[in-house]
């Protein structure tokens, strides 16, 4: 009884050691040299902390089991990597990022064989089932819904009523969300990564979110597509945050 007794108290012990925050210490290095990557960012997505690696590619960030982190470099494909105990326990742990030369490879550009003779491939290539609903005063080019987009309809009916709905109905049901809006903006190393981009990646990464509501967000806080199109994504977190800051105004209004 005793020998079972103690190796329960130090499960629960060592579980308890670990679900806390500790500085996680790691390296990031090139698979197909294992050379040092340095200027990495390298973000825990669960506790919205942002940190850059050394020149040896080194980095040290806060962390607890189960966190994950999102690493980032131009001309490298971006991952993801669950906070396990080694990496939690060792301090040489390696973290490799692919170039993207490499990654596209198996990337397959062409999954249809067209013949250049439009009446043959019409038939050939399946039709897509959305359809695209264009609603008059609505600032935007359409909606779309069907069967490949659950509930856009609905996103179009709740957008009707207020600009800002449509942000508050996918932040709404998820508070831990809108409490990252504020985590990000005040993170300087977060806004310098999202300041040197554009493709929304690390936003949908944060933020959970489709880029396609990232987009109808925007069109329904009355920015032009000129806007959406063009700006980085610190701007456009700037844009998100400040739509919802003047939906809670007005809604205490």
């Amino acid at each position: 009884m005793n020998k079972i007794y103690f190796f329960f108290l130090f499960f629960i012990i060592s579980n308890t050691i670990f679900s806390q925050n500790q500085n996680l210490v790691a390296f990031v290095e090139n698979s197909s040299d294992n050379k040092p990557i340095p200027s990495v960012h390298v973000i825990n997505l669960s506790q919205v902390i942002g940190v850059i690696t050394d020149k040896e590619g080194k980095f040290e960030i806060p962390a607890k089991l189960n966190d994950t982190l999102y690493l980032s470099y131009l001309g490298y494909k971006s991952i993801k990597v669950r906070v396990t105990n080694d990496l939690l326990k060792f301090e040489n742990s390696k973290i490799q990022l692919t170039e993207l030369a490499y990654a596209l490879e198996e990337v397959i550009v062409k999954p249809y064989e067209l013949t250049g003779y439009l009446e043959i491939d019409a038939k050939n290539v399946p039709v897509s089932q959305s359809f695209r609903y264009s609603i008059p005063g609505l600032p935007t080019r359409g909606y779309e819904g069907g069967s490949r987009n659950s509930g856009a309809f609905s996103k179009v009916i709740n957008a009707i009523f207020n600009p800002a709905d449509f942000l508050y109905n996918l932040f709404g049901k998820n508070p831990r969300q809108l409490k990252k809006l504020k985590q990000m903006k005040e993170d300087y190393r977060i806004r310098e990564l999202l300041s040197s981009k554009f493709d929304r990646e690390t936003l949908v990464e944060l933020l959970q979110i489709e880029k396609i509501d990232i987009d109808e967000i925007l069109r329904n806080c009355n920015f032009s597509d000129s806007f959406i199109q063009t700006a980085n994504d610190l701007q456009i977190l700037d844009a998100i945050s400040g739509c919802y800051e003047e939906y809670k105004v007005l809604n205490r209004k």
